[in-house]
């Protein structure tokens, strides 16, 4: 069973806070487990209409046994050399190292992903080879002591998959049951390859309104994936 179990969520400007929401409500039933939400400075983080405050400063926060980090547009993570300096601290002495969606990425520029097999968002997933990961296409992947969620909805199965590693299978199924976790989406499409032709190509416009630029966020991976190469991290 857990005791006193730290978990970090580093929060960032442009994060998904489906991405963590999801993890968050499994590991708040998780006896003995505290939560600590940070952002560098202690920052407000808002996601259209809602705005979560008060948050810990990430640079204060001395250690945590899990370090979780959600996706989302990433720029902002990657190019604040504060944030990616407290991410590799925080990873050192972790437990568990963590993620989300593209949360993935975010490690995989602290370079904290060599040699890892990971798991992403779909749209987003063959561009961890960048950093010297292996892409993995399953819903939650473990490699050692990291853990990785794909897109957005995976971060529950993600949070239940490490809970039954911190406290047993009884308990993570108990809170699955809580929870009432037994998805059945109204339309089979939650995949690229279960998808329409359709669907695929309103999928930028979708995430435009999202303030997702897909394009935007593939240039900044790939010039930053080009400098990892080159022994050049300017997020190092």
């Amino acid at each position: 069973m857990a005791s006193n179990l730290d978990i970090v969520f580093p929060l960032y400007p442009g994060v998904s806070y489906l991405d963590f929401m999801g993890p968050q409500a499994v590991f708040g039933l998780l006896p003995g487990a505290r939560q600590i939400f940070a952002s560098v400075g202690g920052q407000p983080i808002r996601e259209g209409s809602l705005t979560l405050s008060p948050l810990a400063r990430l640079e204060d926060v001395q250690r945590c046994d899990v370090l979780c980090v959600p996706g989302g547009p990433i720029t902002h993570a990657v190019e604040d050399r504060v944030f990616m300096d407290a991410l590799r601290r925080l990873a050192s002495t972790a437990r568990f190292v963590t993620s989300v969606c593209t949360g993935s990425l975010i490690l995989g520029a602290a370079g904290l992903l060599e040699n890892r097999r990971a798991a992403c968002h779909w749209s987003a997933r063959e561009q961890l080879s960048l950093f010297g990961a292996i892409p993995d296409a399953a819903r939650v992947v473990r490699d050692g002591h990291v853990l990785t969620g794909g897109g957005v909805t995976a971060g529950i199965d993600f949070a239940l998959t490490l809970v039954a590693e911190l406290a047993g299978p009884v308990t993570a199924q108990s809170i699955q049951l809580l929870l009432e976790y037994a998805p059945a989406p109204p339309f089979n499409a939650g995949r690229p390859e279960l998808a329409s032709e359709e669907v695929l190509g309103r999928l930028p416009t979708v995430a435009a309104a999202l303030g997702f630029d897909m394009a935007k966020e593939e240039a900044v991976v790939q010039r930053l994936g080009a400098d990892y190469r080159r022994g050049s991290n300017p997020a190092a």
